[in-house]
């Protein structure tokens, strides 16, 4: 299909006030684009850099009567937005991506489901819904909740099919999948756009580690093989046209015995693709708001030879916000994302350092960062 073209000054919607948002309404901005966000938090980040933002729920007819009016192309910076208000938009404008993609990327049964028709490689799963449960997966074994769960949360570590079905009840009761525990050599993730017309462009892949849950370290490019990586850019490529998405998808990935496995979807720009707003070409979110207003795709090479970036959580403010300046060097970038208050496990802001190698890069990062935690 012909994808629409949609220029400045036409005017973006955004669904969600988070980081992920603030940084996309910030390069259409810079695009010259009129910018609306639809977020209940008054003091949500995107928020305060959209020309309007829209403060109600985001089941709200009057709201989402507005946003679809008023916006010629309406997107989302996280995967759980109510369906209900999508589809309400969908009815008055274009959004992207759709909500049929962004219904299968936001229920982790749905997410298997497509992935094991579409032939697609994926660790051993099977369904939990009631408490008699008994899945056909080997133990240890990780249960989590079907919706709603990010950065570690809505989910445990179970040894055995007893310890899984109290787990299931802590969780309450709700369906739930659960994955055979693997033994993984390294995760690395692919982010990367495509137009309604099926232009596609892909990042680097990143490689990435995990604390508790929550991203701690992105590092690019990913020490894996070629073909690793190129294989990894072909099965996004391939989950992506399969939803006909339109915008930025990231896909994460395990590594297990050599091989890929799909681990989950990101229907949105993400927290691996945050080195992009420092080494690469075109960022991230500029990529998103070129993807949805159909217009040609950024460069997405890379302007350094290597970059890492670690997430800043709320802990380090604790007992005292910390110095900046220890962080902002001629090899490295901070970005705090503006929100009111932080909390441990909270992303707060994120710093990119980068050089002339892979190790260079991550070792000055995380010095950047340790030093902070010491200031």
């Amino acid at each position: 299909m012909t994808a629409p073209r949609i220029v400045p000054p036409a005017t973006i919607g955004m669904l969600g006030g988070g980081q992920l948002g603030r940084y996309a309404l910030v390069a259409a901005r810079l695009m010259g684009y009129r910018t609306m966000v639809l977020e209940p938090d008054p003091n949500a980040p995107a928020g305060r850099v959209a020309d309007v933002h829209l403060v109600a729920e985001y089941d709200n007819p009057e709201a989402l009567r507005r946003l679809g009016d008023e916006c010629e192309v309406v997107t989302t910076e996280f995967e759980n937005p109510p369906a209900a208000a999508l589809d309400a938009l969908a009815r008055r404008t274009l959004v992207a991506p759709s909500p049929a993609a962004v219904a299968v990327a936001q229920d982790r049964i749905a997410e298997k489901t497509f992935l094991a028709d579409a032939g697609l490689p994926v660790g051993p799963w099977a369904v939990v819904d009631h408490a008699d449960a008994d899945p056909a997966v080997e133990y240890p074994a990780i249960i989590k909740t079907a919706r709603l769960g990010y950065d570690g949360k809505g989910q445990r570590r179970v040894d055995d099919p007893s310890a899984m079905r109290a787990a299931w009840r802590l969780l309450g009761g709700v369906p739930c999948v659960v994955e055979q525990a693997l033994d993984l050599e390294t995760e690395v993730s692919a982010v990367v756009a495509r137009r309604a017309d099926g232009g596609f462009a892909a990042y680097p892949i990143a490689e990435n580690r995990h604390v508790d849950g929550i991203l701690d370290l992105s590092v690019v490019p990913a020490r894996v093989p070629a073909r690793l990586a190129d294989r990894a850019v072909g099965l996004a490529m391939t989950i992506a046209d399969a939803l006909d998405y339109v915008g930025v998808l990231a896909v994460e990935f395990f590594v297990v015995g050599g091989e890929l496995l799909v681990n989950e979807m990101a229907p949105r720009p993400h927290n691996s693709g945050h080195w992009t707003l420092d080494v690469a070409q075109t960022s991230q979110f500029e990529q998103q708001i070129r993807a949805v207003c159909g217009l040609e795709l950024g460069d997405t090479g890379t302007t350094r030879p290597a970059a890492a970036m670690v997430n800043l959580l709320g802990d380090l403010w604790e007992p005292d916000t910390p110095e900046w300046a220890d962080a902002v060097t001629a090899t490295s970038a901070l970005h705090l994302y503006g929100k009111s208050a932080a909390r441990p496990g909270r992303k707060m802001g994120h710093l990119t350092a980068w050089g002339a190698t892979v190790a260079e890069a991550e070792v000055r990062a995380l010095d950047a960062r340790r030093a902070l935690s010491s200031g």
